[in-house]
């Protein structure tokens, strides 16, 4: 019986050293070092210059934009235009901007834009060229920002689906002063073609697809539902796309 009882004592002692030797074995491993956490990198301060009346330049770090000051004063009906200048075509623009057209072509070459040229008729069509130019349009949504692509807004009549087709800055043209050729020249876009869905020769921002200026040929209209209500205040948002 002694020698039994030895026996356990002695098994029961080895195994409590077992035990404890692994216990210092895990101690004794250096713990896996974790990488440091990356750095947040903080964005740099966006900074605005006001290049003219409504009209302003963003810069944050390398990323430049222009933001334009306007309101909605159409809903429903055909298109022509996206944006209008104040006073001009508000009957078939979706919104209108109490600007200088030039302020807005100065302010998209200072983002980096580069012009082409506006459409041809004659002696082929030829669409309008120039740099591609993203437009979004911000706004007060029920106390919350909502931007949205501006292409959204508009409807193609013979497909019921939104605009596909990215507009480019055409850079309209400048023209001597039929009334007084004496005076400064003439920025055609100041008659109201800003942002045109319609092919004219003195846009500043047009689409590159052929588009009839012809009451009875329009191809684009509103999308009613999707447009925020008559004199609601937007921002309406241009950013060049940089080349690849």
């Amino acid at each position: 019986m002694r020698t039994t009882f030895r026996c356990t004592l002695l098994l029961g002692a080895l195994a409590s050293l077992s035990l404890l030797g692994c216990e210092a074995s895990v101690e004794e491993q250096p713990a896996a070092q974790q990488p440091p956490p990356k750095a947040t990198e903080k964005q740099p301060e966006a900074k605005k210059v006001l290049v003219g009346n409504n009209v302003v330049l963003e810069v944050q770090g390398e990323n430049r934009r222009v933001l334009v000051n306007a309101t909605v004063v159409l809903q429903r009906g055909q298109l022509e235009l996206l944006m209008c200048r104040k006073n001009t075509k508000e009957h078939e623009a979706i919104f209108s901007a109490d600007v200088d057209g030039r302020d807005i072509h100065k302010a998209l070459v200072l983002a980096g834009a580069e012009p082409g040229n506006p459409v041809a008729f004659q002696p082929k069509f030829k669409p309008a060229s120039g740099q591609t130019v993203n437009v979004l349009v911000s706004y007060d949504k029920k106390g919350k920002l909502e931007t949205v692509n501006a292409k959204t807004l508009v409807k193609n009549t013979k497909t019921n689906k939104e605009l596909d087709t990215d507009w480019v800055f055409a850079g309209s043209r400048l023209v001597e002063n039929p009334i007084a050729p004496d005076k400064p020249k003439v920025y055609l876009a100041n008659d109201g073609d800003l942002i045109c869905v319609s092919n004219f020769e003195g846009a500043m921002l047009d689409l590159p697809i052929k588009s009839s200026k012809e009451n009875a040929d329009l191809e684009f209209e509103c999308f009613t539902d999707r447009i925020p209500p008559v004199d609601t205040k937007v921002t309406i948002i241009l950013e060049p796309v940089k080349k690849k």
